[in-house]
């Protein structure tokens, strides 16, 4: 009979003591056979794409290089929905906590909460549940939760899709998309991309996706439109 493969978890964090922490844990109170250490989002990207279904659990800093913020969780959550994706944070800003839950994570749990209080968090989100911390207990009643801004596919050469009607511009898009769709104007494949941005092909298709959305497109046909517009005006 075919024995279950363990689990792997991924830590990315560019703080290489507090990931030793977060190892110690995952492997002794969670029965993890391997943690995967990163220090930035495309190295987690690759690994990710490199290990597609052995890792179940991913935990991500929000101040790490190639992290934009918890909107850069986005596209993880949409190439691997079947990863359980949590923030782990110095940063207890309700905005940024809010924005990462409206993104699908599964639990915003803050750096300084202590190794038990990490643990438990943990725990909850293996379970199935969404953790947040205390501190968004009084949520309830404090206003409308932020929406992700809706948008549709661009349909004519007046805007970019955007339903509030806001043109986007360059400088909205992280640098790692600029490059990636100066790329994809000039027609490269995603293998291409890969190879002259240094990234793993797995980084560059999630890149993609988030590019996708920040477009408000459906396809690489039509972000190649938008995007030789931006980069013309």
């Amino acid at each position: 009979m075919t024995q279950p493969t363990p689990p792997i978890a991924l830590i990315a964090d560019d703080d290489d003591f507090f990931r030793l922490a977060v190892v110690a844990i995952l492997t002794r109170s969670f029965g993890f056979s391997e943690v995967v250490e990163t220090g930035s989002l495309d190295a987690a990207l690759d690994q990710l794409s490199t290990r597609r279904g052995a890792v179940t659990l991913a935990l991500f800093d929000l101040a790490m290089p190639g992290m934009e913020g918890p909107g850069s969780l986005s596209a993880v959550r949409e190439c691997f929905p079947t990863v359980k994706v949590a923030v782990v944070s110095a940063s207890t800003e309700r905005n940024k906590i809010l924005t990462a839950l409206e993104v699908g994570v599964h639990g915003y749990v803050p750096k300084g909460i202590g190794s038990a209080e990490l643990t438990r968090a943990v725990g909850m989100i293996l379970d199935g549940q969404i953790f947040v911390p205390a501190s968004l207990a009084v949520l309830d009643g404090a206003g409308p939760r932020p929406a992700l801004e809706a948008r549709g596919p661009a349909v004519d050469g007046r805007h970019d899709g955007r339903t509030d009607g806001r043109q986007l511009r360059i400088p909205d898009l992280t640098p790692r998309q600029r490059d990636v769709l100066a790329l994809l104007v000039e027609g490269r494949s995603n293998k291409e991309i890969a190879r002259r941005l240094q990234l793993g092909e797995g980084t560059v298709k999630v890149h993609m996706a988030a590019l996708l959305r920040s477009l408000g497109v459906q396809n690489r046909a039509a972000a190649a439109v938008v995007g030789a517009r931006l980069l013309a005006d």
